[in-house]
């Protein structure tokens, strides 16, 4: 398509100055993720997460961040799906947030492991209960005949349920955290002359360095 090359957007924002950024990247990313709140970004908690199978081969999808602690970034999932089954055999993952309105984007690299079950309990509690039958209903990533198949089940499992006040939580869905080992800042600037600070994590502390656009 020829109109892709005739694509542009300048980037007109503010500076990033490290003056002002936290010396830990997680803290910086809650304000930075506040900022997105505040200014209405759709969707902010949505990131991009990559994995790799045993081959070499990646995979990106869309989640969502369902949690922000000290020790890293949380999300839900299927632990049967395609992604769990990767970070089973390589439990290494990359996030990638991209604030287009505010031309900003985080790029967060680290490994992964499952959160404890009480926490996946507390969360899948407070969950919608059509989320909660649908985590009971879907085989995420297996082949499925057709959408008839998916709804069926999903019929089947609000009548198990129909009499329960609380639906439980699968055993077989929960929650893993991202404990981040490098944490990338990038704001668009002008003449692609964008700004991004790189934290890394060394001998335990964090440290950081700008790296050219």
């Amino acid at each position: 398509m020829k109109e892709l090359e005739q694509l542009r957007v300048e980037y007109t924002s503010t500076p990033l100055d490290v003056l002002n950024m936290s010396a830990d990247p997680v803290e910086q990313f809650r304000n930075w993720m506040q900022e997105a709140l505040q200014m209405e970004v759709p969707e902010p908690h949505a990131m991009v997460l990559s994995t790799v199978d045993t081959l070499g081969q990646p995979s990106s999808r869309i989640v969502l961040l369902r949690g922000l602690e000290e020790q890293g970034f949380i999300f839900y999932t299927n632990y049967t799906s395609r992604k769990a089954i990767e970070l089973s055999d390589n439990p290494q993952g990359a996030l990638l947030f991209f604030w287009q309105p505010v031309h900003r984007q985080v790029r967060i690299e680290g490994s992964l492991q499952q959160i404890d079950p009480a926490i996946s309990d507390a969360y899948f509690a407070q969950r919608p209960r059509g989320s909660q039958i649908g985590a009971w209903a879907s085989p995420q990533s297996a082949p499925i005949p057709n959408r008839e198949a998916l709804e069926r089940n999903m019929q089947q499992f609000e009548e198990r349920f129909a009499g329960d006040e609380n639906v439980p939580r699968p055993s077989f869905w929960g929650g893993y955290i991202l404990k981040p080992k490098s944490v990338e800042f990038w704001q668009g600037r002008e003449n692609r002359l964008h700004d991004r600070i790189l934290y890394q994590r060394v001998d335990g502390e964090w440290k950081w360095e700008r790296l050219a656009p």
